[in-house]
């Protein structure tokens, strides 16, 4: 049967790509060789540092975030070198295993995956490292299979308090344009994104944004890279093009997704991004269900990451809603699959989508036999409005 109205994508990324974008992309393939070709690259190229914060380069590369946590790696290590990892949630561990595949060894400080990185444990490990065997420190700055962001200031001053030279290394595929960061503030060294959350396009933009101790780095690194390398990248970055073809049309979303982000403010963006997640976790309070992460100033203004109560499957809910409401949620990822389902409120998203949003969960957890209390959605609707967003 068809199913009317418009499809809810209320995953944490993708996440749903609006309609200025869109158009932006349905142009004419380009000559990415030519004359006037020049003009996106340079937009695109210095456009991406304001949305880092920093005057540092920013490397775009046509591939998923995944490319962009090798780029990050391969560039500045060394065979057999160690990196310090925290397993805060599923996307955390992935990257793990992409370091042992580049023939990284790792120090893996462990988590329940319900709190994001521990500062005062990685200062702990790397003051133990006398020797700075360590060369780099790897953190998911946030973590979308449970919904926890860390404080990378508080990570830049851990390492600083240890006296440790290892090199920062953060993924914010799902964190940037939706949380705050700040690159050359909090000292960092790489950092790694995607086109598919907080700047609303499809998927198949990465990006990674480069220290100078970065790149005092990558020229002893003996990793063999060939696409990754970030030397012909800079180099062809200087005059606006690229080493090899890159996603033309992509980055004419990209300059659109710029020009949108900096017209509402990078910092009214963040301020609507937190908003909607208080909202959402006043649903879930009043609907009595729990969230995944339990640490109140780690909760992620991208997503929210619900527990079903015990013996209740969260993918039978996930899969009610979908049929029932047109509408996707996120599934729990590994240690978590089928004990939570995400709430994705990041991107292109305004007060009535959220609300559609709580309504259909609010439904759902009905007509799926989850034992919830109501009225979580009214108390998501109270909360929204006695903050009303002034335009």
């Amino acid at each position: 049967m068809r199913q009317t109205g418009r499809h809810f994508l209320q995953i944490p990324g993708p996440s749903a790509v609006p309609d200025r974008i869109l158009r932006a992309i349905d142009m004419p393939v380009v000559d990415h060789r030519g004359p006037g070709f020049a003009d996106l690259g340079h937009r695109v190229l210095n456009g991406m540092k304001g949305i880092f914060k920093t005057t540092q380069p920013v490397i775009i590369y046509p591939a998923s975030g995944t490319g962009a946590w090798e780029a990050a790696l391969v560039n500045v290590l060394n065979p057999g070198d160690e990196v310090l990892m925290i397993e805060t949630g599923h996307f955390a561990s992935l990257w793990k295993s992409l370091a042992e595949k580049v023939q990284l060894k790792h120090r893996l400080i462990e988590t329940d995956w319900r709190r994001a990185a521990d500062p005062d444990l990685i200062e702990s490990a790397l003051k133990k490292d006398s020797k700075h065997s360590i060369k780099a420190v790897c953190v998911v700055h946030n973590e979308t299979s449970t919904g926890c962001t860390t404080q990378i200031n508080n990570i830049r001053q851990a390492i600083d308090n240890a006296n440790h030279p290892a090199l920062l290394l953060v993924d914010t595929i799902s964190g940037l344009a939706s949380a705050d960061f700040r690159f050359d503030e909090w000292g960092v060294d790489v950092a790694i994104s995607g086109s598919q959350k907080g700047l609303m396009l499809p998927p198949g933009l990465s990006f990674n944004a480069v220290s100078n101790k970065a790149l005092e780095a990558s020229k002893k690194s003996s990793i063999p890279k060939s696409y990754w390398a970030w030397d012909e990248m800079l180099t062809a970055n200087e005059r606006g093009y690229f080493p090899y073809t890159p996603a033309t049309n992509l980055l004419f979303g990209l300059a659109e997704a710029i020009d949108m982000l900096n017209e509402e403010g990078l910092e009214n963006v963040f301020i609507r991004h937190q908003r909607h997640a208080i909202a959402t976790r006043a649903a879930v309070a009043a609907w009595g269900l729990e969230t995944q992460c339990t640490v109140n100033e780690e909760h992620s203004p991208v997503l929210t990451a619900v527990r079903t109560p015990d013996g209740h499957d969260a993918d039978k809910l996930r899969s009610a809603i979908l049929k029932n409401y047109n509408m996707s949620l996120g599934n729990g990822l590994s240690k978590v699959q089928s004990r939570v389902f995400r709430i994705g409120h990041l991107g292109d998203f305004n007060d009535l989508m959220l609300m559609g949003t709580l309504a259909g969960i609010e439904m759902g957890l009905q007509l799926a036999d989850i034992p919830h209390q109501t009225g979580g959605t009214q108390a998501a609707l109270d909360l929204l409005k006695s903050t009303p967003v002034q335009v």
